[in-house]
Order: C-alpha cells, then sequence, then structure tokens
C-alpha cells in the first residue's frame, strides 16, 4: 500500500481523508469535529442540524406558523442555530486539529440564508464549504465573501464545466476541491443526470480522468478530486495514488463514519448496518427534490415501491383504449381507463386500497385510508424545507407553489430524516447509505458488533483497510 501523504486542504495541512456530511443531525459537531481532530477533515451538517436547550438537551423542531411561508421561516430559524451549534461543538472538539467544513443542500429551502447565517457567528471556526444537490453557481460568492474555501459536489465533468464557466472562474483562489460523487455508488442523493441509466453503473476512473482534463484545461492541475461514493478501502484505490491521470486526490467516507461512538445514530440503526447484505440498498426516485437517492431497503421503501405499483393512468376524456369509465374520490367523479386497468383497480379496493389520490402525471394511485390519511396530513403541514418539493408542492417563489400538482407517490423528507435520526424505528423511516453498506457484516474488523471511535477509524483507513 502507497503511502498516504498529507495535503494542503482549505489552509492547512491535513490527512487526505473526509468525513462526508450527512444531512438533518447524522454529522454533528462531535462526529466532524473528532474526525478532524484525527488529522483528517470533518464536515458537519448545516441541513437542520439539531440546536440544544439550556440544560444541554436537543431542542425538537416542532412548527407552530398558520401558513407554510411561516414554518418556512421557523425552518430556516432553526438550521441557522443548529449549524452554529455544531460549528462550535466542532471547532472545540478538534482542538487545533485537522480542518473543518460545512455541509449545505444547494436544494434545501433557504439554502444561501443558512449559510450567510451560520458563517456570519462561526467567522474562523469553519474553514470550508461543500455544497451538493443541485447546481450551486452562487457557491463560489459566498463563500469567497468569508474567505472560505469552497467544495462544489458534482457527477461529472459537463457538470463543474458549467459551473465554472457561468460563476466559479471569477473566484477560483478559494476552490479547495472539486467532490466527485459516484452517482451508482454514493448515499443519499444522488446526481444521475437523464441521460444516464440507473440500472446501469460506470467505473468512476474515467468519468474522474475525464473532470481532471477539463480541471487542468481551466489551470486547475493543484485542485484536488475528492473520490466520493464506494470508498471503503483504500488499498482499493491505490492505482490512484501518484497518478497524473488523476492528479491531487482526496476520498470522503460518508457511511462508514456512520458506525462510530460519536455517530448520534442509534443502536438500533447501527446494529441494522451489520446486518445489512449485497442489493439491501435501492437506488430510487422518490425523493420530494426530484433527485434519485440511495437508501436501505426497509418497509418505509417497500411501502413506496408499492405505492407506485398500485397505479393505473386515466383521461378526463374518453381516448383511445381508455374507453371505460371509473369512479373516483368521495363524489365518484368519472374518469376514463382502460377496461384491464379497472379490473386491477377493484381488485385493489377489494383488498382494502379505498382511497384514489392523483398524481402530476394523469395518473391514480390506490391506497388504505389510513395511508391517504398520512399523505394529505404531511402534505399540509409543509414547512418548506426544500427550494422546491414535489410532495407537498410548496416552492421557495412569491406564489409558494411549483405550480405542478402535489405528488402522493413522494413523501415528507424531513419527517421521516428527523425520525430516524432521533431514535425513530429503523425500518419505518428512510435510512440513507451508500451502496458498500453491505461491507459492515463482510468486514472482519467489526466482528462481533464491534463499533470503533472516530479516531480507530481514522488509523483504521490509514492502513488501507
Amino acid at each position: 500500500m502507497k503511502a498516504i501523504n498529507p495535503v494542503m486542504v482549505s489552509g492547512g495541512e491535513v490527512l487526505p481523508l473526509i468525513e462526508g456530511g450527512k444531512g438533518v443531525a447524522v454529522s454533528t459537531g462531535l462526529s466532524s469535529g473528532s474526525w478532524a481532530g484525527a488529522g483528517g477533515i470533518g464536515t458537519f451538517s448545516g441541513v437542520n442540524a439539531d440546536s440544544f436547550r439550556s440544560d444541554g438537551t436537543i431542542l425538537p423542531q416542532t412548527y407552530h406558523g398558520r401558513t407554510r411561508k411561516d414554518r418556512h421561516e421557523e425552518l430556516v430559524r432553526y438550521a441557522i442555530d443548529g449549524g452554529i451549534a455544531q460549528a462550535q461543538i466542532a471547532h472545540e472538539t478538534r482542538s487545533g486539529e485537522g480542518r473543518l467544513h460545512v455541509n449545505i443542500l444547494w436544494e434545501m429551502g433557504g439554502a444561501e440564508r443558512v449559510l450567510h447565517g451560520i458563517m456570519e457567528k462561526c467567522r474562523g471556526m469553519v474553514h470550508g464549504v461543500t455544497c451538493g444537490a443541485g447546481m450551486p453557481y452562487r457557491l463560489a460568492e459566498i463563500a469567497t465573501g468569508y474567505g472560505i474555501h469552497y467544495y462544489p459536489i458534482i457527477s461529472s465533468a459537463r457538470a463543474f464545466r458549467a459551473l465554472w464557466k457561468r460563476a466559479y472562474h471569477k473566484c477560483s483562489e478559494l476552490l479547495g476541491g472539486v467532490v466527485y460523487e459516484d452517482p451508482w455508488l454514493a448515499g443519499g442523493h444522488n446526481g444521475l443526470s437523464n441521460s444516464e441509466n440507473p440500472k446501469s453503473p460506470e467505473d468512476p476512473y474515467p468519468r474522474v480522468v475525464a473532470l481532471r482534463k477539463v480541471m487542468n484545461e481551466a489551470g486547475l492541475d493543484q485542485v484536488p478530486i475528492v473520490m466520493a461514493g464506494g470508498v471503503w478501502w483504500l488499498n482499493e484505490w491505490e492505482d490512484w495514488l501518484d497518478n497524473p491521470e488523476v492528479g491531487p486526490v482526496c476520498f470522503q467516507f460518508g457511511t462508514r463514519p456512520l458506525l462510530t461512538h460519536e455517530s448520534p445514530i442509534s443502536d438500533q440503526w447501527k446494529a441494522r448496518l451489520l446486518e445489512l447484505g449485497p442489493g439491501d440498498i435501492l437506488l430510487h426516485k422518490f425523493s420530494p427534490t426530484g433527485f434519485y437517492s440511495s437508501a436501505v431497503k426497509n418497509e418505509f421503501i417497500d411501502e413506496l415501491v408499492e405505492r407506485s405499483d398500485h397505479q393505473i393512468a386515466f383521461s378526463p376524456e374518453l381516448v383511445g383504449a381508455h374507453d371505460t369509465i371509473i369512479g373516483v374520490g368521495a363524489r365518484k367523479r368519472e374518469v376514463f381507463v382502460t377496461a384491464e386497468d379497472k379490473a386491477r383497480a377493484e381488485a385493489w379496493v377489494a383488498s382494502g386500497r379505498t382511497d384514489t389520490l392523483k398524481t402530476p402525471d394523469s395518473t391514480l394511485i390506490y391506497v388504505t385510508p389510513e395511508r391517504a390519511e398520512e399523505i394529505r396530513t404531511d402534505q399540509i403541514s409543509c414547512m418548506g424545507c426544500l427550494s422546491a418539493c414535489g410532495f407537498s408542492n410548496w416552492a421557495e417563489n412569491e406564489k409558494g407553489s411549483t405550480g405542478r400538482k402535489a405528488d402522493p407517490r413522494s413523501f415528507c423528507i424531513q419527517k421521516t430524516l428527523q425520525n430516524i435520526v432521533h431514535d425513530g424505528e429503523v425500518d419505518e423511516e428512510l435510512m440513507f447509505a451508500g451502496h458498500n453498506a453491505y461491507r459492515f457484516a463482510q468486514d472482519p474488523w467489526y466482528k462481533d458488533g464491534f463499533i470503533p471511535s472516530v479516531k480507530q477509524l481514522v488509523e483504521r483507513i490509514k492502513t488501507g483497510f
């Protein structure tokens, strides 16, 4: 195994090992500060992080506003306060070692306001900001205003070229690195484009080489690329080290730090990670962001799959094969479906899926009354956690709407992510994870349920395994 040599990142010499930022209170100040304290780059989440009461207990994020816009303002306040609290913890925990980054989801509600709010109070504590889930054109300008480095998260050379030409070339001095997040291997939201097949993974090496060529053309040959997604043992990536086609490189770990003493996830969640097998992670498109994302297959994911499977197309008028009338809703308003689909729908109704909900794609889904009520309640309770939400139709604009019908095939992402990180049942909530999570069960280091400290994990990674 080649030596893992220190690199200059965000103004400091550190190990080229990064803890990936995991949103909604998962990447905390304790976990990220501990990673930085071990000599690497820790990343705490600026996406609705936890803040605390005066007695040190976590402050629940409850909403009292009557309108979505009112609740959105509450959410932004929670996010800023939580980000500041976690930055302070991380800063104290790292004890002057390593570097500290904040992670922002560009498509989160109030993303720019949240980043400004955190940085105004955390000057000197935070050295960089990573940002993905969208095209964060203004990231460079904002980061430069606070004198910190910025790290866009992209999944293709084409995406970086667009960011560079439109905005980043104006603020190139503080471009600390470019995070290549593999869309087929990484956990959470992934940057698959419409031209890429979610079922046909591509080798990351040629995609990263293509990114390096674009960066070199822009004079960024000394700016590191951060490989994110699918990184487990560094000896599997040894040929990337000291490789001129790749150039300076760092490695990001998102899933492995979940299983540490400092990780805030529940013991139930940690135990579930230790028993996953190959194929237990699903790359799906149920997220209200509209992006693909990867999560553990459980009852939550199974229900979303079933919800979409109990779906038929309809037309308000008699068109082609849509020549059979069916009643929809409490008033049994007539729409047209195919004869075959009517038979399927009648069978679903007989099995207890008696409620129908319309989707933006002129389809009907059949669900139980209990599920229909939950969906409607969650849509009404929307607090604007995204800049645009497919599930509730909220948008961060003058109208407060995407202009499209709310999509009942999706879910309230804020609700489920808050639930799971605050001791919710892991089978009943969304559990993000990378596609290599099954390796916890195969890695002999975790035998008999061993859970390391962050420092132990970093030391282990440095050995190549």
